[in-house]
């Protein structure tokens, strides 16, 4: 099987999807990869959904909203950052923003003037390193394995030695699956008045079903329009998921309920 995800090659999310899929393609944005397996270009994408020190990943959940595909599987990996360099003298730190952030406690004690630069991926900061000894990278400390210009300066840097990061595992959406432990939604109320938030949870609440994550991202149609990302712990095979699904979409009936789908979860160490 073939998959698509963040690259270049060396990625976390490489990683991820390597777990997945004998082959792996790479583009440069969490769009394009949903872009591409909506479009049916690959049968699966692995994309990052949440991490346990930064929380979710708002490309990800925009492109979710955006465009239709399903969600099949969920990865959970530990996160290990390494800081890599040609040299321990440099004054620039390159790395994708989240891994910035991961590492942002150890980066202002043990760096405080350096740059920070945020780049598309931990990979591409890795190949800005190799290239330029003024800086250093954030990335998996194997990125330096057999590199003769890269060394591991330190290992371990991240806020959190929990530091863990959720991938989704994508599909088109005419793979949605009601099969599994776990189940995603997006719903749009196009609608705004006190208690609405409550009236989208409560359904779930009545029919004992545990909420695993609720987030909000604006609609981009006008200021407190709001799209809700729901995960909850039951297969949408469930009668008290389909029961309180079908509350959901009456409470937003004038706008939409898109099923990502249902999906188990596997813990990949590397």
């Amino acid at each position: 099987m073939q998959a698509v995800t963040l690259g270049p090659e060396g990625t976390y999310s490489h990683r991820a999807a390597s777990s997945v899929a004998d082959e792996v393609e790479f583009r440069e944005s969490v769009t394009a990869i949903v872009e591409t397996v909506a479009d049916g270009e690959y049968d699966r994408g692995v994309v990052p959904i949440e991490n346990s020190i930064e929380g979710s990943v708002t490309e990800t959940l925009d492109a979710l909203s955006d465009r239709e595909v399903a969600a099949v599987q969920e990865i959970v990996t530990p996160i290990r950052h390494a800081l890599l360099a040609r040299r321990e003298d440099f004054s620039v730190v390159a790395s994708h923003s989240q891994a910035l952030a991961q590492c942002r406690s150890y980066l202002e004690s043990e760096y405080p003037d350096a740059d920070l630069e945020a780049v598309a991926s931990t990979a591409r900061g890795v190949e800005h390193a190799r290239e330029n000894p003024d800086v250093a990278a954030i990335g998996h400390p194997d990125n330096a394995s057999g590199d003769p210009d890269l060394s591991v300066v330190a290992e371990g840097i991240q806020d959190r030695t929990s530091n863990a990061t959720r991938f989704f595992v994508i599909a088109p959406a005419s793979e949605q699956s009601e099969a599994g432990g776990k189940s995603s939604l997006v719903v749009y109320p196009n609608a705004n008045y006190p208690g609405l938030l409550l009236e989208l949870l409560e359904p779930f609440a009545e029919r004992d079903v545990n909420l695993t994550r609720v987030e909000s991202r604006p609609s981009g149609e006008r200021l407190g329009d709001y799209v809700f990302h729901i995960d909850f712990a039951a297969g949408l095979y469930e009668e008290r998921a389909q029961e309180a699904i079908a509350d959901v979409e009456a409470i937003a009936e004038n706008g939409w309920v898109r099923r990502l789908g249902s999906y188990d979860t596997e813990h990949v160490l590397y």
